[in-house]
């Protein structure tokens, strides 16, 4: 299966060996030398028949054999009688179309072996594999060494993705608090589109910390004592990124609900406008429909200076409208 298995790689007290084709037989080889090898199969999509086959010599769970191949799982630990099963959901974020992605890996662990299986194209385990294997003295630790080194990447990434979303709603709050801001964005439907990629980030943050809190505890088979530690650094480092997602959240409200108080204040100054337009146009409306309503006996019809006097008082009627409109901010 050459387009399905990434990696597979036989490590003895801390430093990578042989590099098998065959993965029965060295899956048999670092059993026989438990405590001192173990095995790392990376697996990359496989087919339900490609992962029948590691499934069936590794022992995995049916049911953790179905998560894995089905993925779109929520992050999770599951403990069975052979093996440890975790989901972790590595993010990825793309600062020119503000876009969260989100692609899913599984980590089986046993007792030499670990089986990581990755759903999509982008993923830290190229760059942990090489990181433990200049580590010899984590990689002694067996495989609980690649799932603390993999769970670390994977929530140290989240800190990263946290930092530029906040640079970037720092920017777009500043637009939406912009004296010179142009109308024709859409702005609200930026931020609810920037809120959407909080929510894809939260879902992938959020449900990890039950696991990473069940492996600082005792009695978790395969997780070797001395890495607990680790696994409390690493849940340290979720926190951190979980709190600064609840802050995203939060301040994408806050922005959405001044960004909408200002519409409404913007079309109460337009109602304003329009209304006082509107009062100044219906003087000189009313005077000028009274005198032409053809009536034989009205007054001033015969006054000579009749027709200038009208416009001087409609002049001088608008011109104190218009002052005390202007005065009172309508204009």
């Amino acid at each position: 299966m050459p387009g399905v298995i990434v990696d597979c790689v036989i490590y003895r007290d801390g430093r990578r060996t042989e590099r098998p084709d065959d993965f029965p037989t060295a899956l048999r080889e670092a059993r026989r030398q438990r405590g001192h090898a173990f095995l790392w199969l990376g697996v990359h999509e496989p087919t339900p028949e490609e992962f029948e086959r590691i499934s069936g010599e590794f022992g995995l769970h049916p049911l953790a054999v179905e998560d894995a191949l089905k993925a779109h799982q929520r992050p999770k630990l599951e403990v069975y009688d052979d093996s440890l099963f975790m989901v972790l959901k590595p993010v990825d974020y793309d600062a020119r179309t503000t876009t969260v992605t989100t692609t899913e890996l599984m980590v089986f662990v046993g007792d030499a072996f670990v089986v990581t299986v990755r759903h999509g194209e982008t993923g830290p385990l190229a760059a942990v594999r090489r990181r433990l294997e200049h580590r010899p003295g984590t990689l002694r630790h067996g495989p609980t060494s690649v799932l603390y080194a993999v769970s670390d990447a994977v929530v140290d990434h989240y800190i990263e993705v946290a930092t530029a979303l906040q640079g970037d709603l720092e920017e777009l709050e500043a637009e939406v608090f912009s004296p010179d801001r142009t109308e024709s964005r859409n702005t609200a439907a930026e931020i609810y589109a920037f809120k959407r990629q909080v929510l894809e980030f939260r879902r992938a943050t959020g449900p990890l910390t039950e696991p990473m809190t069940r492996l600082q505890e005792n009695g978790v088979p395969f997780v070797h004592d001395g890495s607990r530690p680790f696994f409390r650094d690493v849940s340290d480092h979720l926190a951190r990124a979980n709190d600064s997602v609840e802050g995203l959240d939060r301040l994408l409200s806050d922005v959405l609900a001044a960004h909408l108080a200002q519409m409404g204040v913007r079309q109460n100054d337009d109602m304003r406008k329009i209304s006082a337009w509107a009062a100044l146009a219906a003087v000189p409306t009313l005077i000028a429909g009274i005198y032409g309503m053809n009536f034989h006996h009205m007054p001033e019809l015969g006054w000579r200076f009749g027709y200038a006097g009208v416009l001087l008082a409609m002049a001088a009627i608008e011109f104190s409208l218009y002052r005390l409109f202007k005065r009172r901010g309508w204009l």
